[in-house]
């Protein structure tokens, strides 16, 4: 019956002149004035209808025609895919369709050839024919033409953000990250009709209850059977949906996969995503008890003793990564100044810092078993995959890079000069156990050598072995500062005090800067653009840390009007930038845009990591690359630039026709937690390579990479 509306409308349309679609006004949008040659640049077509009228969809839904364009090019110039916004669904009384109310563009990329020569003007024409309905439905046509010169450099258009803006309503792909998608027949066929299920599961960080307000599946239209767009949703799975879809099949078997948009809306935001969904013969088999423990990562069944010794080691080589020197440097130079006149002292600041280190792993520990009673996925370094704690950091370290500048200082005792003596001793040890949270914090997004092995093996384990094993990386990061506090005789070695501590103070402040510029980052990857909203909040943070010092700690007059000042301004900031313009505790990066994972104009052609992307790589006869990474790894973006994304592994990865596959652990997905916990390891980095027999086991790489290593491991995969 649908069929037959659209052959008859199409036939109606056929033997009507197209002055009757009065009602439809389009123009042809150009997003740059001039470009050179071998650019893509995108073509806008606006189709402006009058009030109460509209037009349709790719797939119109149960009445309509969807609009074509049929383009007329020079040599030289192709047109990609028509690139189509989200629509609405009009629900009329009897047929529901797919549209467009008011406005729509349509995105259409158009790409140079590069042996187009400049200087020379090209004229693009495009013949369009749609379907506008009100009351009734008027068919039309219309041609539209622009011009685009040649240059030898691209020149936006003044109507290139318009054009973006309305990309940006095109649904990008489904991010694996944010939602799994599963799709089954809920019973058998009765007739020609049989009930879809779709569900979802949200895989991003919940910061607060999920709470959906909308979902619908959107399909593309098929000659061989038709989903109906009546949905029947239910939120009952935790932190997901479970929406049904009547389908009619028309002619031959019953759909293999269905392909559409997906359409999400809730206190997360709105997501768009297209999406192809394989459908299953029956419903997912539920995670029980005896399920789960078949298909359980198998733990490792490595020596307590070994894997504490890991630890330990792990947790000393934790000392020398980046983010961590600069607190360790600073610890040093305290050295200097009291190890002479006060050696018990610094025995005792010693042991301090090392119970700050200790007491902040037994929170992590204690994390981490709450994490796995409550039935979910624990990973090491998961926690900078949260806003909270990215942003806590970020304004941590800044005030810390401050204060070694001199802007102000911690300790209160400028007036109490009877007891200064007494403040400078409480700031001391309260400094020492700072010290030690603050390098605990830091060291957390580095996995170091044997380090990935031991808590590999306490994720596994019982809640005493991760007490236990978190306490030995604990023990390896503290034991280099208590070793030399409790041996005065190598602090001979250390140089005398002088006025070249004040300057070491000061120059420790760039790495720590370094290091807020790289938490910033991390913020980025989180909120997307609004990440502005954090940076003009630190700078305010930073005027306020001034205040502060200048006016109060080093002020003799109305210091009491500066701390009124200094209150109104971090509040007034705080609730102006960070809760009504960045929304900082709940935005997460979901809006769906498509992402590039190749690093570079000759980079490796990255897809993203499923097992299934492995299994059908391998069943191919491909050797299997697969990098375990994360924006905050920083070992995992060292490894990167020196031993994967360079030229010798490209060549050889292109030489044994290779598959790289990218598994972004940035927001810590629990499918990739699982699979790190089947390797044995609690966190990234971890780079697998998967040889070319199917039968063979992968080939697990150690966590600090070297351009001979990754050769020897590609060459071993191809024999």
């Amino acid at each position: 019956m649908r069929r037959f509306i659209i052959l008859l409308l199409a036939c109606l349309g056929l033997g009507l002149p197209p002055a009757r679609a009065a009602h439809t006004r389009v123009t042809l949008l150009l997003s740059a004035t001039t470009a050179k040659p071998g650019d893509t640049l995108l073509a806008g077509v606006d189709l402006q209808m009058d009030p109460g009228w509209h037009t349709y969809w790719k797939n119109p839904g149960e009445a309509g025609i969807p609009t074509a364009i049929k383009w007329d090019l020079p040599p030289g110039v192709t047109a990609g895919d028509i690139q189509w916004p989200l629509p609405h669904k009009l629900p009329p009384a009897d047929v529901t369709t797919y549209g467009y109310l008011d406005e729509v563009m349509l995105i259409v990329p158009l790409k140079l050839s590069p042996d187009l020569k400049p200087g020379q003007p090209l004229n693009l024409q495009a013949s369009l024919t749609w379907l506008e309905c009100q009351d009734q439905c008027i068919p039309g046509k219309a041609k539209v033409s622009t011009t685009l010169n040649l240059g030898t450099e691209t020149q936006a258009s003044t109507n290139a953000a318009l054009i973006t803006s309305w990309q940006q309503k095109v649904p990008g792909p489904l991010n694996p990250a944010e939602w799994s998608l599963q799709a089954y027949w809920d019973k058998p066929a009765e007739g020609d009709s049989r009930p879809l299920v779709v569900t979802g599961k949200y895989q991003g960080i919940v910061t607060k209850s999920l709470h959906l307000d909308s979902v619908d599946f959107y399909p593309t239209a098929n000659d061989t059977f038709a989903i109906q767009p009546a949905t029947d949703l239910s939120t009952a799975p935790a932190n997901g949906f479970q929406l049904r879809k009547t389908v009619k099949k028309y002619s031959g078997d019953w759909p293999l996969t269905v392909a559409g948009v997906i359409t999400i809306q809730g206190n997360y935001g709105a997501q768009n995503y297209d999406v192809q969904l394989t459908v299953a013969s029956t419903a997912p088999v539920p995670i029980t008890a005896s399920t789960s423990a078949l298909n359980a990562p198998t733990a490792p069944t490595q020596s307590l003793i070994l894997m504490m010794l890991y630890a330990f080691i792990g947790g000393l080589i934790l000392n020398i990564m980046p983010c961590v020197l600069p607190v360790i440097a600073l610890k040093i130079l305290g050295f200097v100044g009291e190890a002479r006149s006060q050696p018990a002292r610094v025995r005792l600041l010693g042991l301090t810092y090392a119970v700050g280190v200790l007491c902040s792993f037994l929170i992590l520990a204690s994390v981490v078993i709450g994490i796995k009673a409550a039935g979910h996925q624990a990973g090491w370094g998961i926690q900078f995959g949260n806003p909270i704690f990215v942003v806590s950091l970020t304004t941590l370290v800044l005030l810390v890079a401050l204060n070694l500048f001199g802007l102000f200082e911690f300790n209160l005792s400028g007036r109490a000069l009877d007891s200064a003596s007494q403040l400078t001793l409480k700031h001391g040890y309260s400094g020492a156990f700072f010290n030690g949270v603050l390098a605990t914090a830091l060291a957390t997004p580095c996995t170091a050598p044997f380090l990935g092995y031991a808590l590999g093996f306490a994720f596994a384990q019982s809640a005493p072995v991760i007490l236990l094993i978190f306490l030995m990386v604990g023990l390896g990061l503290s034991a280099p500062y208590v070793a030399l506090s409790w041996n005065p005789a190598w602090l001979k070695y250390l140089p005398k005090p002088g006025a070249w501590m004040e300057k070491f103070k000061i120059a420790m402040g760039f790495p720590m800067l370094l290091t807020m510029v790289w938490l910033f980052n991390l913020a980025a990857g989180i909120y997307g653009s609004q990440v502005l909203w954090l940076g003009i909040f630190l700078v305010l943070v930073a005027f306020a840390a001034w205040i502060y010092g200048e006016f109060v700690q080093r002020g003799r007059s109305h210091q009491t009007l500066a701390l009124l000042i200094l209150a109104g301004l971090l509040t007034g900031g705080y609730a102006w930038l960070m809760e009504g313009q960045l929304h900082w505790r709940d935005a997460l990066k979901l809006d769906g845009s498509a992402v590039s994972l190749k690093d570079g104009a000759d980079g490796i052609d990255w897809a993203s990591w499923t097992p299934e992307a492995v299994t059908a790589a391998r069943a191919a006869g491909h050797p299997v690359l697969v990098d375990f990474t994360a924006d905050w790894c920083l070992t995992c973006q060292v490894n990167k630039k020196t031993s994967l994304e360079i030229p010798s592994v490209r060549a050889k990865l292109k030489e044994m026709n290779a598959v790289a596959l990218l598994a972004d652990y940035t927001h810590a997905p629990d499918n990739i937690t699982e699979e790190l916990s089947r390797h044995g390891r609690a966190g990234v980095p971890l780079v697998l390579l998967f040889p070319k027999d199917p039968s063979a086991p992968p080939i697990v790489l150690p966590e600090v990479l070297t351009p001979g290593i990754v050769l020897s491991a590609l060459d071993r995969a191809t024999n």
